[in-house]
């Protein structure tokens, strides 16, 4: 092109089209985007199953393959290969870790998934790689995935367009009340206690039947939330506040008999490593903030939690529990 000529060539870029934009108006917009791409696709549960994208994928993909309860177990790195591949192309990772969650005990008050294999402990301990280990669907998850096939729900297209996955789930569960969920998503956050399913279901019928029943009516049936490791609720006016407003403190204390010589902790508040918490009371001894003890036993198996706390000779085992409630995680 000569230099004279004024005419651009035709992939030249038409700047008479640039359309001017306050860059204040841009960011919020911007912004409003990203907020609704995390709650909506990643941080904060559905209500309506009480999944989030990832567990919900997950347990599809479990179904599709076939891993029943009633059928043998399929390596893990089958199960989240299949989940990325076809559903949640986010990293093996964060689909294994939800996997595993699901699978624990003493996470999930209802496990929807069955592990074989090393997939943790309470001691903070990690789970296997999943090369390593096993998994299936639990009945209750199949309850909450029975019927989805007669178009019980809206079905959507999955990240690259070839194959179609649900929105929810169509469950007979009321699962975001029986496990409940956290997340912390953009500007907003949520922390729901799970419950036990029996007051639930019992609570769902009577409000059912009693569409104006009070929340003071409801917390005679539903008293309180019920944790997978156990251990005692604080019923109060927190409590309370908690149910009407949606905002408000649980507290939780570990279960334990005291004799003369002896503390035996048989439950923890959840969400406490028990490994940390037994470091911390170690701590306290040592410190001189609590010198009644004189020696801690784990004697924690398969069938349950069991910490053994020696006392001295003429020490008060309540003065002494008090004390750990006070200074450690026991409550």
């Amino acid at each position: 092109m000569s230099p004279t000529d004024t005419h651009e060539p035709a992939d030249s870029p038409q700047f008479d089209q640039i359309i001017p934009r306050v860059i204040e108006e841009e960011m919020k917009i911007a912004y409003i985007n990203y907020v609704m791409s995390v709650i909506v696709g990643r941080a904060l549960p559905e209500i309506r199953d009480g999944l989030k994208p990832v567990h919900r994928r997950i347990l599809y993909s479990m179904k599709e393959l076939g891993v029943f309860h009633n059928k043998s177990f399929k390596k893990c790195a089958r199960i989240v290969g299949d989940c990325l591949g076809k559903f949640h192309p986010h990293g093996d990772s964060s689909v294994y870790d939800a996997l595993v969650r699901m699978a624990q005990e003493f996470s999930l008050r209802y496990p929807l998934v069955k592990g074989q294999g090393n997939f943790g402990s309470i001691d903070g301990d990690s789970a296997a790689s999943m090369r390593y280990t096993e998994a299936k669907l639990q009945k209750i998850s199949e309850d909450m995935l029975k019927d989805i096939e007669k178009n019980t729900v809206d079905f959507k297209d999955n990240f690259d367009g070839s194959l179609q996955e649900p929105s929810i789930l169509p469950t007979k569960i009321p699962n975001l009340l029986i496990n409940g969920s956290s997340g912390i998503a953009v500007g907003m956050a949520t922390n729901i206690p799970p419950h036990n399913v029996s007051e639930v279901c019992t609570g769902v019928i009577v409000t059912i039947d009693n569409p104006e029943i009070t929340v003071q009516e409801l917390m005679e049936i539903i008293p309180a939330p019920d944790f997978p490791t156990g251990g005692e609720v604080g019923c109060g006016s927190s409590l309370l506040h908690a149910y009407t407003k949606g905002r408000g403190k649980v507290t939780l204390k570990a279960v334990s008999e005291v004799s003369d010589t002896q503390i035996i902790i048989s439950e923890i508040p959840y969400q406490v490593n028990k490994e940390d918490l037994i470091l911390q009371i170690a701590a306290l001894v040592r410190n001189k903030v609590v010198p009644g003890i004189r020696n801690i036993n784990d004697e924690s198996d398969q069938d349950g939690i069991r910490v053994v706390i020696d006392l001295k000779r003429d020490t008060d085992g309540n003065i002494v529990l008090n004390q750990l409630y006070k200074h450690s995680r026991l409550r």
